[in-house]
């Protein structure tokens, strides 16, 4: 099987999986991951082969993508801020609308950065407190997690790309540990938010391979980390300080009421799709 053949063969089998253009997608990182050759470079040699051992790679590939695991843990690589990382299911996948998270924090940092602390509460990937660090590289990064085998990944993803980020484990949602945290300027999360029965709804790629821990929330306490966001910003946040999170779309105005309630001065903001998914908190 050629180069050609073989890329609209995984497109032509996923369709019956994912929308037409996602399955396009996805075909392309694969012929990519397996030949190391970028489209361009593909189609100038669409007719060359590929050999026993890509094609054994390939099949092994389309086996676990049929079964709809995310092409991210598939791989063992996500794009994030124009970084990779590694990821496995012990994490989420970055997504599009944390990469508008991530600007919106850099875009409103102040100088002097060398005396910036930020916390990214929940590390997951690692995938927000690197970027930010990779970006504002003389702020001081923290981030931490529930999660032993989360920080792995995070910490790992530190290392590949060059950066020192702080990582703790501690569950933020036990107040009596905060005090192993620093004071900071600003506070980032893209926390749990899913209440559980809203699981059934979520697309079969995310319910059945992504970490429940890092989705869901009790039903009957579905705001329970904006609460102790609020609440630790109102302990641990310097002057001037903000929060920024990631808010589920159909609950903005519930967030908002709840750090309104606590004093903090709010912005709503939507994302490129123009749902209500991100809140900045100041006080």
């Amino acid at each position: 099987m050629n180069m050609a053949s073989a890329e609209k063969d995984i497109s032509q089998q996923l369709r019956g999986i994912y929308p037409g253009g996602e399955a396009d997608n996805i075909s392309d990182w694969v012929m990519e991951y397996i030949t190391g050759k970028k489209r361009a470079e593909r189609i100038a040699s669409r007719k060359e082969g590929l050999d026993k051992e890509e094609q054994d790679i390939l099949d092994g590939i389309l086996t676990r993508l049929m079964k709809q695991e995310p092409v991210q843990y598939v791989l063992k690589q996500a794009w994030f801020c124009g970084l990779k990382f590694y990821v496995d299911n012990s994490v989420l996948i970055p997504r599009p609308e944390t990469e508008e998270l991530v600007e919106w924090v850099i875009s409103n940092c102040r100088f002097p950065i060398d005396e910036l602390t930020i916390l990214d509460v929940g590390s997951g990937s690692g995938c927000i407190p690197v970027a930010l660090k990779r970006r504002i590289r003389k702020a001081d990064v923290w981030s931490c997690d529930k999660s032993k085998v989360a920080l792995a990944v995070a910490i790992k993803n530190a290392e590949a790309l060059g950066t020192t980020v702080h990582f703790i484990e501690l569950d933020f949602l036990d107040q009596s540990q905060w005090e192993f945290l620093p004071a900071v300027n600003v506070i980032v999360s893209n926390p749990p938010y899913i209440p559980q029965h809203e699981g059934s709804q979520l697309a079969p790629n995310v319910r059945e391979h992504e970490p429940h821990m890092a989705l869901f929330v009790p039903d009957n306490d579905a705001l329970v980390f904006y609460s102790a966001i609020a609440a630790f910003g109102k302990l641990k946040l310097k002057k001037e300080g903000s929060i920024y999170t990631e808010i589920h779309e159909d609950r903005a105005k519930d967030v908002l009421q709840l750090f309104s309630a606590q004093g903090y001065q709010c912005e709503l903001k939507k994302d490129m799709q123009g749902k209500e998914r991100m809140i900045k908190a100041s006080i």
